[in-house]
């Protein structure tokens, strides 16, 4: 196996306030199996999953709950276990505008990859989620020791990029097609 640098994050107790809302974290440990079992990691290496193991916490959010806001620092990631995540934008004059929906199997952050670590977006928890949530700074940290996982992680990541950009141009398309009134 290999072994990852740094060590696991520090236990968490069985609950913690997360931005003033009680987020639940369940006492599962998460491990190679469990992560194996998400779709975001089908087919990722038992060794790569160990390390990734290392860095992640089996975490329950409340609906309403505010994931993070443009222009914050990125230092999480998530992967969605069950629920649905609204992403949004601030628009100017219009408040934060929802832009898409993140649901079960699915990565949510992906600013954490990309310098300068900087939400490009909004999320905020549309139903209870449960995820497992990952250090940021560690998991980049491994990616940068192991090319391998890096480049897993990367090509993960930038496929789930492309998807969410074709649905987009999509919606775009979609709408343009709408009378000027109606938009």
């Amino acid at each position: 196996m290999t072994s990852a640098p740094g060590r696991r994050p520090a236990a968490r107790p069985a609950w913690a306030y997360l931005d003033d809302k009680l987020a639940v974290i369940a006492m599962i440990e998460v491990t190679d199996r469990t992560l194996a079992a998400h779709p975001f990691l089908h087919g990722i290496s038992p060794d790569h999953l160990a390390a990734l193991a290392g860095a992640a916490s089996d975490v329950t959010f409340p609906a309403g709950h505010r994931f993070f806001e443009d222009g914050g620092h990125a230092t999480c990631f998530w992967l969605v276990q069950s629920g649905y995540v609204t992403v949004d934008v601030d628009v100017p004059g219009q408040g934060r505008v929802p832009i898409d929906t993140i649901g079960i199997g699915e990565l949510m952050g992906w600013s954490w990859l990309f310098p300068p670590f900087i939400w490009a977006f909004g999320a905020v928890a549309a139903s209870p989620v449960e995820t497992f949530e990952f250090d940021a700074r560690t998991v980049r940290v491994w990616c940068a020791s192991d090319p391998a996982l890096g480049y897993e992680v990367t090509r993960r990541v930038a496929e789930v990029l492309t998807k969410r950009l074709k649905s987009t141009r999509s919606r775009l398309i979609t709408a343009s097609m709408r009378p000027v009134g109606t938009r």
